[in-house]
């Protein structure tokens, strides 16, 4: 009990990406830098802020951070971010990055040919400090959406045979992908979107997930159909209801939520701001009742 008052990110339990444990409450880098890289535009992120938060959220108990190279605006970049802040790096601390998207320095994207994501996986390594990446998740294009990942999972594979990587995961995938890249290598993760609002179909990879023991990694769980938007002052009558009965915001009824759905879901929330942090992660102590879950699931559609 007095682990989880001095680091509260432990309240909602732990999972395993591999042979690494986390807090199932970890933190996504993506906002460190201002903006989004998806949505060009936000003001410069104050640098010194940036570093305090991502102290601070190990100081919380946070072990589980998001991020990716492509993470960055013209001034910051969440992968130097982190380094500057955690280095050297707790022995507890898991990294998780992605690739396959690109940036080049004028910040539009690209998308990687399977020759190139070693040169990918070497930048990451190098704005992190690291020798080795914790896990790298392969981040399909839209146009792969009824296609194959076998040509760039198998370089991941490689490469995590060669040591660089030590687990890989897959994002924005169905179960077909997931299928097709487990008959390659294990699999620690799926990280695809997903939240309380989400259509009721995306729960089927959720539950597969959970069944064959991988870890279901939700980005957007606060900000919804709005992604790279950000949330919403204004949110659903459900959500509204039960974030008043338990007096906290309505980010953290969608976050506990999405932790309410299966001991193998983790939650990513970001943020630069230190007060949003603490929050966040208080979220992972809320504990929903039936009634409120069900409630919560009306508000999904489809």
């Amino acid at each position: 009990m007095s682990d989880t008052r001095a680091r509260p990110a432990a309240a909602a339990g732990t999972w395993k990406l591999g042979d690494l444990t986390v807090n199932r409450l970890g933190f996504g880098a993506m906002r460190l830098t201002g903006g989004t890289p998806f949505a060009p535009g936000g003001g410069a992120s104050d640098r010194e802020r940036s570093v305090a938060v991502l102290r601070r959220a190990v100081e919380l108990g946070v072990n589980h951070i998001d991020t990716a190279s492509f993470y960055f605006s013209a001034t910051r970049s969440a992968n130097e971010l982190i380094n500057r802040a955690l280095a050297p790096y707790p022995d507890d601390l898991v990294i998780t990055t992605k690739v396959w998207p690109g940036r080049d320095p004028s910040g539009e994207f690209w998308w990687a040919e399977p020759e190139q994501l070693r040169g990918q996986v070497e930048e990451n390594l190098r704005q992190l400090g690291r020798d080795h990446l914790d896990v790298v998740n392969l981040r399909l294009p839209p146009s792969r959406a009824d296609g194959s990942l076998a040509d760039h999972f198998g370089v991941l594979s490689d490469l995590r045979d060669a040591g660089l990587v030590r687990h890989l995961g897959i994002s924005n995938v169905t179960s077909a992908h997931l299928a097709e890249a487990r008959s390659i290598a294990p699999v620690v993760c799926v990280q695809n979107a997903y939240s309380v609002d989400a259509p009721g179909t995306e729960q089927e990879l959720l539950r597969e997930c959970g069944e064959l023991g991988i870890a279901f990694v939700p980005f957007f769980a606060i900000a919804g159909g709005r992604r790279e938007e950000g949330a919403v002052s204004a949110d659903d009558d459900a959500v509204l209801t039960v974030a008043r009965a338990h007096g906290v915001s309505s980010a953290q009824v969608r976050l506990a939520w999405t932790l309410e759905q299966g001991p193998h879901v983790l939650a990513i929330p970001g943020t630069g701001d230190p007060d949003h942090l603490a929050e966040n992660v208080a979220a992972g102590a809320i504990r929903l009742s039936a009634e409120e879950i069900a409630l919560l699931g009306s508000v999904r559609r489809g």
